[in-house]
């Protein structure tokens, strides 16, 4: 029985769709005005990993993930460069489809555009405001009455005191309550804008979440995604804007990934650490990546460093090199065999990919013993389902993948000040490095232990420090 964590709940809970084999998931998407960055890159993977699992397990889903095409950020983007917000998003969507395919990420069933609903989302406010729950201001915005929702504060576990006294925002006069959030903004000159019963103006964020959603999985379905910052108050807000205009529950299951920090700082412009999908698949394979992200709970906080990514390499290689040493045979998962059963408990926990890719290990290192083709198609199926070991191994070790975005359309200048791609130092090659702890390995086993360790004094000489685990042979650069 698959469990998964709930946010609304504070605890895991037994996974039981709404309707019995089916599922409907929402994951909200990217603002597209700029290049995608690494909390971006977790999203996908994450989701994608979910959708996956899901999948394999037997559900028929369907799986919708938004794209924002209006907003601020977007509007005084375009006026900057002074082009329509049309041609700014629909750039920076081929940019974010370029990175997503990249990274093995798959096409959600839908993928709405907020611009394209604007229709559901007046129907939304005008049900909203007939029930109560939405006003007029006197500035010409439409708001939402948080205090008149009775549940307000649900999803992140506050009252609205606790989220008054947390509020840093200047007072907005025209608002009943400083709480109160924005569902349709009167147009300002220049602004893009649609006719509304209000006059003129665009919805504002929150708006095309709840609109989009139940247009498209219904008013009331069993998983929303998102990244852990969306909690509050954009996530709080979805649930007050859908059950108050439809009653009732709105979402069973809550998702959120942790965030991403850079050598254990949280990931910001203004500390300069700052990275796109983009430039960090200029100096890594872009599987690797993959590997990296999925290689850590969904839910905890991923640490983004060269030597991270660097002993994300070593690991993914030696999955490759098991592949490359045993040849694997195509193989139909056999839900009862040992490892699968192992795999399948820890995906199960809260989609717990470390421990699912520990079971991987244990495979590579049986195909490597036995040197059987049957594990070592095991291995490669399993790795599927996780979106992993899909290149073949030369190719991987060839490092075709690894300058994937340099093939892409060159990164235009964006005045956002993004930090620079850290270059990593390379004195020794990775197929170098995987040659001698193989020859390493073969010393040890033949109880050659000071060949073993002049092999390791020699590496380390090198600039490569190498780590043995419970898993094999791990390495990074000094």
């Amino acid at each position: 029985m698959l469990k998964i964590y709930n946010t609304l709940a504070r605890r895991k809970q037994e996974f039981v769709p709404i309707e019995p084999g089916r599922v409907r998931m929402y994951v909200c998407g990217m603002t597209v005005y700029d290049y995608c960055h690494l909390g971006h890159a977790r999203v996908m993977v994450v989701f994608d990993m979910v959708q996956r699992w899901l999948r394999a397990c037997g559900y028929a889903l369907t799986y919708v993930r938004n794209i924002t095409d209006v907003d601020d950020k977007i509007i005084r983007r375009a006026l900057e460069r002074g082009e329509t917000i049309g041609e700014l998003t629909a750039r920076f969507i081929a940019y974010m489809d370029e990175d997503a395919a990249a990274l093995g990420v798959q096409k959600p069933d839908f993928e709405p555009r907020a611009t394209e609903h604007i229709g559901g989302m007046l129907d939304m406010i005008e049900t909203l405001q007939a029930k109560g729950l939405a006003y007029r201001g006197q500035s010409g915005d439409v708001n939402y009455a948080v205090r008149k929702f009775p549940g307000y504060g649900k999803l992140s576990g506050k009252t609205l005191d606790e989220l008054r006294a947390g509020e840093r925002v200047e007072a907005d006069p025209s608002k009943h309550d400083p709480l109160d959030f924005v569902l349709w903004k009167q147009a300002k000159a220049g602004e893009p804008a649609w006719p509304s019963p209000w006059g003129e103006g665009r919805p504002g964020w929150h708006i095309e979440c709840s609109a989009m959603s139940c247009e498209l999985l219904g008013v009331h379905f069993d998983i929303h995604g998102g990244g852990q910052d969306l909690q509050f108050p954009h996530h709080e807000n979805e649930i007050a804007q859908s059950e108050g205009a439809h009653g009732g529950a709105f979402v069973n299951y809550w998702m959120h990934n942790g965030f991403v920090r850079v050598d254990d700082e949280k990931m910001s412009k203004s500390l300069g650490n700052f990275f796109t999908i983009r430039e960090v698949l200029q100096q890594y394979d872009a599987e690797v990546v993959r590997f990296f992200i999925l290689r850590a709970h969904y839910r905890s906080p991923l640490n983004y460093s060269d030597q991270h990514l660097d002993d994300a390499k070593g690991a993914l290689t030696r999955l490759y090199t098991a592949l490359k040493n045993v040849p694997p045979q195509p193989v139909a998962i056999d839900w009862s065999d040992a490892y699968v059963e192992r795999f399948r408990e820890a995906m199960n926990d809260d989609f717990n990919t470390p421990e699912a890719m520990a079971v991987l290990f244990e495979l590579a290192a049986e195909a490597n013993r036995s040197k059987s083709a049957h594990t070592a198609g095991l291995l490669k199926a399993l790795g599927g389902i996780l979106g992993l070991l899909g290149q073949e191994p030369n190719a991987f070790f060839q490092g075709r993948g690894a300058t994937g975005a340099a093939r892409m359309e060159p990164m235009e200048a964006t005045g956002t000040g993004e930090a620079k791609a850290r270059t990593p130092s390379a004195t020794v090659s990775l197929e170098q490095i995987e040659q001698k702890i193989a020859e390493r390995a073969v010393a040890k086993k033949a109880k050659n232990y000071a060949e073993a360790d002049l092999i390791r004094k020699d590496l380390l000489a090198a600039g490569i420090v190498l780590e043995d685990t419970p898993q094999g042979t791990s390495w990074r650069r000094a």
